[in-house]
């Protein structure tokens, strides 16, 4: 059961996500959410995924609803599941690593909606090639995003982690 403190923590989460989202739309895969789904998830454990499925919904209702969207449900699910996996590690260079890894990862992940669609449309090999083809587009993209995750989570992890210890030992 979720305590007012921590539905108040979630939405403030689940808008720092659309917000960072917007805020830095203009830069090709450079992005915090990454960032803070982990590092809210070192602290609020599964319960973050309440805030990232705010945000999915927020970024469909936004965007419209398509097969990025649908990937959207299970990639950043996944990133809760493997901080959850290593909750116990504080070491920044590890959470950039990870960071890193995932945003590298992204479009292969992202790319599955599309092999299904192009497999429903025209047999296996046809979804093979649909979801190849659209995560090798996309490479550059996810070159970008494994490095601009990594600066990030190395340059930021160890100031927000020290803030986030402080809000959350105190009785907000």
């Amino acid at each position: 059961m979720l305590q007012i403190k921590d539905m108040a923590r979630l939405g403030l989460l689940a808008a720092l996500l659309e917000v960072n989202k917007l805020a830095l739309a203009s830069l090709p895969n450079i992005e915090l959410i990454s960032f803070w789904i982990i590092l809210f998830t070192l602290y609020m454990g599964w319960r973050t995924l309440y805030a990232v499925y705010v945000f999915v919904l927020l970024e469909g209702m936004l965007y419209g609803i398509h097969f990025w969207w649908a990937a959207y449900l299970y990639v950043w699910t996944l990133l809760v599941i493997l901080t959850q996996a290593f909750r116990a590690q504080h070491s920044a260079l590890f959470w950039s690593i990870v960071s890193g890894l995932f945003g590298l990862s992204f479009g292969v992940l992202c790319a599955i909606p599309y092999g299904v669609a192009g497999a429903l449309n025209g047999g296996l090999r046809n979804g093979l090639l649909a979801g190849f083809s659209w995560w090798i587009a996309g490479v550059p993209y996810d070159l970008l995003h494994c490095a601009g995750n990594f600066v990030i989570m190395l340059v930021l992890y160890r100031p927000m982690r020290h803030a986030m210890n402080r809000i959350f030992s105190s009785e907000l």
